[in-house]
């Protein structure tokens, strides 16, 4: 008996002490910081570093506003194509449908990167009553969307240019569901 509460007692104290162990290499305070906790601020790193974070920050921005004119650039093509495609056949094609839908995907893509929601105060103002009509919405919004992300700096947010795309994917929205 005696010898079986020993071995209970030995057995015990074997796995406190590798507990104890295993707990003190993970709080063990790093040799790279000063107060053993893990660093993670950016006062700590050198001058340089902080130099190239910022000037990769920046480049990303300009890159992420460049793409943005881009897709405001196409948007505007594409209603293009649409309104000279809608003169020329009074009605919308397969491939046109095609177009609409990417135009939706890119005004959807533009007011998500400006930070703009679905509007549906819109939703009651914009009469939509054909689709030369929505055609023509379609031309003045993508064009004002367009000149607004232009004229606009990659700091502002355009409240213009989210009513925009706004209108632009409500009246896509119109042409995709509207029978010709």
């Amino acid at each position: 008996m005696f010898l079986k509460f020993f071995h209970l007692t030995f057995g015990f104290l074997i796995v406190l002490a590798v507990m104890i162990g295993v707990n003190a290499q993970t709080n063990t305070p790093d040799a790279s910081t000063s107060n053993g906790r893990t660093s993670s601020n950016k006062e700590d790193l050198p001058k340089s570093i902080k130099e190239s974070l910022a000037k990769s920050r920046i480049e990303s921005e300009k890159k992420d506003y460049e793409e943005l004119l881009q897709r405001s650039k196409e948007a505007l093509k594409i209603t293009e194509e649409l309104e000279k495609s809608f003169s020329q056949n009074n009605q919308l094609s397969v491939e046109d449908q095609k177009k609409l839908d990417r135009l939706e995907k890119l005004a959807k893509k533009i007011r998500k990167e400006l930070g703009g929601d679905a509007d549906e105060e819109s939703e009651k103002k914009d009469n939509l009553s054909s689709m030369q009509n929505a055609l023509e919405i379609l031309q003045n919004n993508s064009t004002k969307l367009f000149d607004e992300l232009k004229k606009a700096t990659r700091y502002s947010v355009s409240v213009i240019a989210i009513q925009s795309s706004n209108a632009l994917i409500k009246a896509v929205r119109f042409l995709r569901f509207t029978k010709n």
